[in-house]
């Protein structure tokens, strides 16, 4: 697919990657929609801190992805959907599950839904990794069985699958890309690395953190938003998986080893039981394949390895540090 003259909307643009997603839509020219949440402040959430040039280029529409009236009306008009507005946060979904169902199913419903009466031309579903559960084999190909050990993953797992019925029953051209642990600029304390590079910003060296032993595949922003661009471009991802990942398996312990290499800082880490997820919640191993990306699309990250993964976290780091953005981030308290 050509994106010239198409109209193109994200949901959840006021978000960490939608935002970093936006802003790349339209550096490419695109004409792009940003259905962003509705809120009292008037508040476009990440897109305010957007260069002045990137704003003026944008039709914003406030809206709740919850509400299918709203979510028809954002889709009016457009040509592709990026749909990326969910609850993300896994530790509150354990206090709060059913705002995930109607946040992440429900509104992935209303999309397509949307989709299939307008006739749109394609919806990117935005996944995670997290569908997967502990690997039962590395590296996990699309083709791994789907394991949901929290809220969170269970309410994307259904979200991805009801994505694919609607391929399957009614033909609607969907694909769902699924990012292995973006981070970046921009990312929520409730993830692990802003966790400690915001502990470390803020002068604090007993760094408290969850379990240390779990992997993951650290996957930087601007390779998550590359994909998810190639991959709409893409003919033949319709009524497919894709995932997206850095090809490189690290532990949250040497993580944050790494930040703290990076950062120039000596660290102690310290367990906070807070932080633990219940014991079968907890995902073990995540590391994922990307062949498939690379044979449809020729997609590979940029940011590979574990060379790539420290260019990534000194990127981060740097703009965490700088004092006007970490004054946006609590780092005195454990966030949810």
């Amino acid at each position: 697919m050509n994106f010239d003259g198409k109209r193109i909307l994200v949901t959840g643009a006021d978000g960490f990657i939608g935002s970093h997603l936006t802003e790349g839509l339209v550096r490419k020219g695109t004409s792009v929609r940003a259905f962003v949440c509705y809120n009292s402040f008037n508040s476009w959430g990440w897109l305010d801190q957007s260069p002045a040039e990137i704003k003026s280029s944008l039709e914003v529409l406030e809206g709740d992805i919850r509400d299918p009236y709203r979510v028809k009306k954002a889709m009016e008009g457009c040509d592709v959907v990026f749909h990326l507005a969910a609850l993300v946060a896994i530790p509150y979904s354990y206090y709060s599950p059913g705002a995930y169902i109607d946040t992440n199913m429900k509104g992935t419903f209303h999309v397509l839904q949307a989709a299939r009466e307008l006739g749109t031309e394609k919806i990117i579903h935005t996944s995670t990794s997290e569908v997967y559960g502990t690997a039962r084999a590395v590296p996990i190909p699309e083709t791994h069985p789907l394991h949901a050990q929290s809220p969170y993953a269970a309410s994307k797992t259904g979200a991805d699958q009801l994505a694919l019925s609607f391929y399957d029953s009614f033909h609607t051209p969907v694909a769902v890309v699924r990012p292995f642990n973006t981070y970046g600029p921009r990312q929520s304390a409730r993830a692990v690395i802003p966790t400690v590079i915001t502990q470390i910003a803020a002068g604090k060296r007993k760094i408290r953190l969850g379990s240390l032993t779990p992997t993951r595949d650290f996957n930087y922003v601007r390779d998550t938003v590359r994909g998810l661009i190639e991959a709409a471009g893409c003919d033949a991802t319709v009524g497919e998986v894709v995932n997206i990942g850095s090809n490189y398996e690290v532990s949250i312990g040497e993580t944050a080893q790494l930040i703290a290499e990076v950062m120039g800082a000596e660290i102690e880490i310290e367990t906070d039981p807070e932080r633990v997820r219940p014991p079968k919640s907890e995902v073990e191993r995540l590391c994922a394949d990307t062949a498939k990306a690379a044979g449809l699309f020729g997609w590979k990250p940029e940011y590979a390895g574990r060379e790539g993964l420290k260019r990534g976290l000194k990127e981060t780091a740097e703009w965490f540090s700088d004092p006007e953005h970490l004054k946006l981030y609590k780092t005195d308290r454990y966030n949810l």
